[in-house]
């Protein structure tokens, strides 16, 4: 990130070239934001929101109905995807960014402030699931966005490189959310963190957002796009276009995306309630873990993306998706019988860190290829987050549900990931470059 940024400092560099870079540090600080504000909702779901906005005389009942608030973020992405696609196919990149970081900030800072069950009832979760909502709603049209106009600006050679910032945003921004939360549990009592300290982690983040949006406003529009404007050639109605002319390469979008979200979601949210409830760790000893697999995931994903450069996406792609599935077994093992935090880390930092690296660092520009600059926006917003409801927002909910079924033994949960690891793979070898 910091070379990044001083590349942009440089006075030796071409226009364009700085240019690049700061599309490239603007997206990587954009969806840092972003993601920051997602995931410490789901990072927060298991240890608080489940007690002070869904009570419940059965604490499998509590967890189950937060996380399904946790899903409702992931079900109202691909809204926020198609509606900022649209525009963003129609009128440009850069306006939707600005405003797509606006809305995720304010409904994050919102919760921060949102009063408890025991102050003001049944309107505390519902005014919960509407703010979950927006930031849905929010960061479907983020991604799409970001990861486009450091594609678009890319040169061709690197394109997989230049994509991949938006992505290492996702790791950014769960390391300090993870890393936040575990510092707040550490520092402050259960009673305090409870009461209050959580809200502390919520409301700092309108601070990132204002430093967000200064370095968004400075920012032009994608070349690529800019020619498709001037020539008059925008899609009237890109959805439309979409799904008439490329619903092979959706379906095996749909299809490489689904072990994305399942690995991720199962490491680092699933893993939170998993190892602590289940396994009896600490939380912040869980949380660390999972700060440190993401700290390593920012150095990773731009290694695997420069590999999808040189070596092909397919493949990078392909073979890390089938290697996750197959990990999911040893380190499950590792997680529920060692007995030792070193080993939980380990668990932990391999699958995520690095494995998923390899596929996460070339997802952005893999999803791009598949369609043309007119629908691309909406494209790789429906790939993403349509599927992501299949693949993020409902694996807490089914990996919980697969622990209960097999006698809190972590064995369907791991059987499960190896077979989207299957599938995933058998996508990405059926794509073909096209764009």
């Amino acid at each position: 990130m910091s070379a990044a940024l001083a590349d942009t400092m440089v006075p030796a560099a071409k226009p364009a070239e700085r240019m690049v870079r700061l599309v490239a540090f603007a997206s990587l600080i954009g969806t840092t934001i972003e993601w920051y504000d997602f995931f410490l909702y789901g990072t927060v779901t298991g240890l608080v929101f489940n007690k002070l906005f869904f009570p419940a005389n059965n604490p499998f009942v509590s967890l189950m109905l937060a996380y399904t608030t946790y899903a409702v973020g992931f079900a109202s992405r691909p809204v926020g995807g198609v509606l900022f696609g649209h525009f963003g196919d129609r009128i440009g990149r850069k306006p939707l960014l600005v405003l797509t970081l606006s809305i995720m900030g304010l409904s994050t800072f919102l919760i921060g402030l949102l009063p408890t069950y025991d102050s003001i009832g049944v309107a505390a979760p519902l005014i919960l699931l509407a703010l979950r909502l927006l930031q849905g709603i929010g960061l479907g049209g983020e991604w799409g966005g970001a990861v486009l106009m450091s594609f678009e600006y890319a040169p061709r050679e690197k394109r997989g490189l230049f994509a991949c910032f938006p992505q290492i945003g996702l790791a950014i921004g769960l390391c300090l959310s993870t890393g936040v939360v575990a510092l707040l549990t550490g520092a402050l009592s259960d009673a305090a963190f409870q009461a209050w300290g959580w809200r502390i982690a919520f409301m700092i983040s309108i601070l990132l957002v204002i430093v967000g949006l200064f370095i968004r406003l400075r920012i032009l529009e994608t070349p690529q796009f800019l020619r498709v404007k001037e020539s008059g050639t925008q899609a009237k109605v890109p959805v439309g276009e979409l799904f008439r002319d490329y619903p092979k390469n959706i379906v095996l979008g749909w299809g490489a995306r689904y072990i994305d979200g399942v690995v991720f979601n199962i490491y680092a949210v699933f893993t939170i309630a998993y190892l602590v409830s289940v396994v009896h760790f600490k939380t912040p000893e869980v949380l660390f873990a999972i700060t440190s697999a993401a700290f390593v995931m920012i150095f990773t994903i731009p290694i695997a993306a420069r590999w999808s450069d040189r070596l092909g996406r397919r493949q990078v792609f392909g073979w890390s998706a089938l290697i996750c599935g197959i990990l999911s077994f040893p380190a499950f093992w590792l997680m529920h019988y060692s007995g030792s935090l070193p080993l939980v880390y380990v668990a932990i930092i391999i699958p995520l860190g690095v494995i998923y690296a390899g596929v996460y660092g070339p997802e952005a520009a893999l999803f791009c290829e598949l369609f043309d600059t007119r629908v691309r926006y909406t494209g790789i917003s429906v790939v993403y987050q349509l599927s992501g409801i299949v693949s993020s927002a409902i694996t807490p909910l089914i990996a919980t549900a697969l622990l209960a079924a097999g006698g809190n033994q972590p064995w369907l949960v791991a059987t499960y990931m190896l077979i989207v690891g299957v599938i995933s793979a058998g996508s990405a070898s059926l794509m073909r470059r096209t764009f």
